[in-house]
């Protein structure tokens, strides 16, 4: 436990980032930066202006519990119940796993390449039907209704309490009459109702599950299962989602996958080998991982 006595907000941020550092927790400062933000109900750059300021004593019995769930290993995403993803804050539980940032550089190419598709000689400006396969907690799905009005939206999860989340982050972005939210196995939904997709992207589980004993402790212990291996290789779900764009009525136009690092090649050549696209390119995250795969194509049918 650490010291109770009467100190300022800088001390008690100061205090707790050594706290954290000697149980092991990656990025202790960060942590605590964003921990102390939450217990005193400020924005992170609002906490700088109140460092001067002692550390409200009616705080500080939820400061000591916050601080031992970070330090037993519990993500601070789940502790605050929030994590931000491009740009808008997203409501997060334990039934989903955490917003990454690289997966906003999916999101940034399939936004672009899309509207390069369907705002072209022919296409009228009429937006497409995209789908979100493998949601959580919506980020993905909301974000593409925000940022492209135009666009139809359809998400999919085989977990329940995933689309609860999913459904209530709509809400809270006001985007909860474009989304339709759907429970099933990747596209088994669209192919039971033989509805055509013009557009898929997934951040579906792609981690080996041989490689779970050296997962870092905040991810292995405390996010979803179903959300993070893939199978004994972590392409299991690439596989199956190739062979299910082919059970469509038709083909989608654009598709596009985050995959695990050393997937990208793999990925591809199952993409490759589902349709003719007029392209597929291999995105780089900022540590310059393969990260995505996006095949696009820019005539209609299969």
């Amino acid at each position: 436990m650490l010291d109770e006595r009467r100190r300022t907000i800088r001390e008690a941020y100061t205090e707790a980032s050594s706290f954290l550092a000697a149980h092991g927790v990656r990025e202790p400062g960060s942590n605590s930066e964003l921990l102390l933000a939450y217990v005193l109900g400020e924005s992170r750059s609002g906490l700088l202006l109140r460092w001067p300021e002692p550390f409200p004593p009616e705080r500080e019995a939820l400061w000591q519990r916050v601080l031992e769930r970070k330090a037993a290993g519990e993500p601070a995403q789940y502790i605050i119940g929030e994590q931000e993803f491009y740009g808008l804050p997203y409501t997060v539980t334990p039934a989903v796993l955490i917003p990454r940032p690289e997966t906003e550089l999916l999101v940034e190419a399939v936004i672009r390449l899309g509207r390069q598709l369907w705002m072209g000689p022919g296409e009228g400006g009429e937006g497409p039907l995209a789908a979100d396969v493998g949601t959580g907690s919506g980020a993905i799905a909301v974000t593409l209704a925000s940022q492209c009005p135009s666009w139809r939206l359809m998400a999919s999860d085989i977990s329940r309490a995933a689309l609860d989340v999913a459904q209530a982050n709509a809400v809270r972005h006001g985007v909860e009459e474009r989304i339709t939210f759907v429970e099933g196995d990747l596209l088994l939904p669209w192919i039971e109702q033989g509805i055509a997709l013009d557009l898929v992207v997934s951040n579906p589980p792609y981690i080996p599950d041989s490689d779970e004993a050296g997962l870092q402790p905040e991810v292995r212990l405390y996010e979803p299962r179903t959300a993070l291996y893939g199978g004994p290789d972590g392409l299991e779900p690439y596989r199956r989602l190739t062979q299910q764009l082919l059970q469509l009525p038709a083909v989608p136009r654009l598709v596009g996958f985050e995959v695990g690092q050393g997937q990208a090649p793999e990925v591809r050549r199952l993409l490759e080998a589902a349709a003719d696209w007029d392209g597929v390119l291999v995105v780089p995250d900022l540590a310059g991982i393969e990260r995505h795969v996006v095949a696009y194509r820019s005539g209609r049918g299969s």
